[in-house]
């Protein structure tokens, strides 16, 4: 039977509820053993002028300790409500909802404390009414027993809260948030493995150089025998739990963090708790998702600009202005797409010119050129610029070989005009700190674009200025010189160069 998203999130919640009221008052009733241990096997107590003394601290214990857990039981469901209201509801935390999830056990430690210190003046200030030696012994053994079953309370409330503190967390670090230390978790540990046993020693020294004719050989063989047994199981296993509690999460941490070394930024590490370890792994998801987010925005930034304007740009920042460089210049525009665009549906055109594009951006980066624009059906490349290019004469009439045949294969439904022209020009950042491109202007982008149109009435639709050949190397064996052409505006004939058929389509 499926249960509802609602139910199964109420069900968690009593769950949580639930562990962590058991949790409690598990270890309310270890605290119980404590003291009853500590009592008769551990610290020698004073001999009671009353015989039935033990039988009237077991009654008043057995009135008392129920009450107690009862306004116990009312505060702490009254501490973990808050922290656990945002999952029934099924919604992110607020971030006062998150600091009381991971003040939790902090507050439970509190409480904890708090009622065992109660108990301790209680039970030491009724037993001074029939002995003060005893009255003093019974605020020893209950303060002891106190600091541990405190200790073991933020211990289990800690453990308990770790997966809610988990999904809290996984949406951010709320503000002013008290962090949990790991030092905090290190010293409670101590206090359980070590602290309570080097105080019960110091406890039973104090006794027997007070009480000298109360302490026997025997019972301080039995206490350093007992007390020596817990410090070396329980101390050494509380200290590798906490150890395993800081050094698991900061390995999973180093895997993640090699993983994004290696270029994975899809890694999210696991938030272990509230501490500072688990604020380190919330930071650390923080941290790449930014970096997604940057990469993403450098791809699109790069699509649009060119890959090496990006690099150029990212590394060096974006100065508004240019220099003036040797660039070669190719043009490429298709012919009659004004009636290309009358005869077919939209969808159609622009799924041809985006064929027709593909082939172009291909033969470009495959010479090394970049794509400077788009305009419309027409696109401009550029060699040697924004970054330098070897031969930059040879790779670009190369590529307007190479293009001229592979759009004639595959894109078989378009013609295309390509000009190639070479020299001097300024390129860099045009426009304004708002909003700017990088560009190429000067005489080589007008003529390449005048050859463009010449091209369209050359057989293998490719023109090119002929003083290229002269830096050309061997790329100039698969061009020959046409006839001159004059275009608009200039005074003097332009030499122009062309592959024959068999070359260039």
């Amino acid at each position: 039977m499926a249960f509802s998203p609602r139910a199964q999130r109420i069900s968690l919640v009593w769950r949580l509820r639930v562990a962590m009221l058991a949790g409690m008052s598990m270890t309310s009733l270890v605290g119980a053993v404590v003291v009853y241990c500590l009592a008769t096997l551990v610290i020698p107590m004073p001999t009671p002028h009353h015989d039935n003394l033990p039988l009237v601290n077991l009654i008043v214990a057995a009135i008392y300790v129920p009450i107690l857990l009862a306004v116990g039981v009312t505060v702490g469901m009254r501490i973990g409500r808050p922290g656990l209201r945002w999952i029934r509801e099924g919604r992110p935390p607020t971030d006062a909802e998150k600091r009381a999830v991971l003040n939790a056990p902090r507050r439970f430690f509190t409480l904890h404390a708090v009622s065992w210190g109660l108990s301790a003046v209680f039970f030491a200030v009724f037993n001074a009414f029939f002995s003060l030696p005893l009255g003093v012994a019974v605020l020893q053994i209950v303060a002891l027993a106190g600091i541990t079953t405190s200790s073991i309370a933020y211990l289990v409330a800690e453990r308990i809260a770790r997966p809610l503190a988990g999904r809290a967390l996984a949406t951010g670090i709320p503000d002013r948030l008290r962090v949990r230390s790991v030092a905090n978790r290190t010293m409670f540990a101590w206090i359980l493995g070590t602290g309570v046993v080097v105080s019960g020693i110091g406890a039973v020294g104090l006794a027997a150089l007070v009480r000298r004719e109360d302490v026997t050989v025997f019972q301080l063989a039995m206490t350093m025998l007992v007390l020596g047994a817990i410090g070396v199981v329980i101390g050494g296993f509380t200290i590798y739990v906490a150890a395993r509690a800081s050094s698991d999460p900061v390995r999973g941490l180093r895997q993640s963090l090699a993983q994004v070394g290696a270029g994975d930024l899809d890694v999210r590490s696991p938030i272990y708790d509230g501490t500072e370890i688990g604020l380190l792994q919330a930071g650390f998801n923080d941290m790449v998702a930014g970096l997604r987010e940057r990469e993403r925005l450098r791809d699109l930034f790069g699509r649009h600009v060119g890959d090496d304007v990006a690099r150029t740009a990212l590394v060096g920042g974006v100065q508004l202005g240019g220099e003036t460089r040797e660039v070669v210049v190719l043009f490429v525009d298709v012919i009659g797409s004004t009636h290309l665009a009358s005869q077919r549906p939209p969808e159609e055109v622009v799924s041809l010119l985006n064929r027709f594009f593909t082939v172009v951006i291909d033969v470009v980066h495959d010479h090394d050129g970049w794509i400077n624009k788009f305009e419309g059906d027409a696109a401009l490349a550029i060699w040697n610029a924004p970054v330098p290019v070897d031969a930059p004469e040879a790779k670009a009439l190369a590529a307007a070989r190479v293009m001229a045949r592979r759009l004639a294969a595959e894109v078989p439904e378009l013609s295309a005009g390509i000009g190639v022209s070479g020299g001097r020009a300024v390129a860099g950042n045009v426009g304004a700190a708002e909003r700017y491109e990088y560009t190429v202007i000067g005489d080589p982008v007008n003529e390449a674009a005048r050859l463009t149109g010449y091209a369209k009435q050359v057989p293998s639709y490719v023109a090119a200025n002929a003083a290229l050949l002269d830096a050309a190397g061997d790329e100039a064996g698969a061009w020959v010189e046409i006839e001159p052409f004059t275009a608009r505006g200039r005074p003097e004939p332009t030499r122009v160069a062309t592959p024959p058929l068999t070359s260039g389509g």
